[in-house]
């Protein structure tokens, strides 16, 4: 009797390898808590940064770009997860993990970094009417310091909460990382 052929494309293509259960069972585990701590918080840097009217565009639009994509893309990942679709699509997701919350980790600390750099370059500028004036001549007293930004006490209070925000976001990827290599290396 001859061997029954075997199909080739079972063959040149191994198994994905995961470590996070598929489905609802991803909720359950440390992992898949971070991951939605990561969008939530996440998804309150990018509308905290928008609502602020973006008065620094050079720093917040790093800001900005890092909160959308890394919403986006750790929504489609957490979705590959629920749906079990990561089972079918053959790549090492273990050591994908590994990689995307590196990089993630890696934008989110640029961000908060800049966002903060963004807050901090207020110094204290206040923005007031002068007094007995209609509003319209407004005082602008100057921090002390070589680089500032002149932001309303409604711009700057938006700020400070987007760089707690973007600092916890931050911390929430460098444990998901932590977890990943773990993962990845046993």
């Amino acid at each position: 009797m001859s061997e029954p052929a075997t199909n080739p494309a079972a063959t040149s293509f191994s198994a994905p390898t995961i470590s996070l259960p598929l489905g609802l069972e991803v909720l359950r585990t440390y992992s898949g808590a971070l991951f939605c701590f990561e969008i939530f918080f996440g998804g309150l840097v990018w509308i905290l940064v928008a609502s602020s009217n973006v008065p620094v565009p050079l720093l917040q639009g790093w800001v900005m770009f890092v909160s959308v994509t890394a919403f986006f893309l750790s929504s489609t990942y957490l979705l590959l997860l629920l749906t079990g679709l990561a089972d079918r699509i053959r790549i090492d997701w273990n050591f994908t993990d590994v990689f995307y919350h590196f990089i993630a980790l890696l934008f989110y600390f640029a961000a908060f970094v800049l966002e903060a750099a963004a807050t901090a370059a207020n110094g204290g500028a206040v923005i007031a009417p002068l007094p007995n004036s209609t509003g319209t001549v407004m005082c602008i007293h100057y921090p002390r310091g070589n680089v500032f930004t002149v932001l309303t006490a409604n711009q700057y209070s938006i700020n400070v909460v987007a760089t707690i925000f973007a600092f916890v976001v931050t911390l929430c990827y460098g444990c998901s990382l932590v977890m990943a290599f773990k993962r990845w290396r046993i």
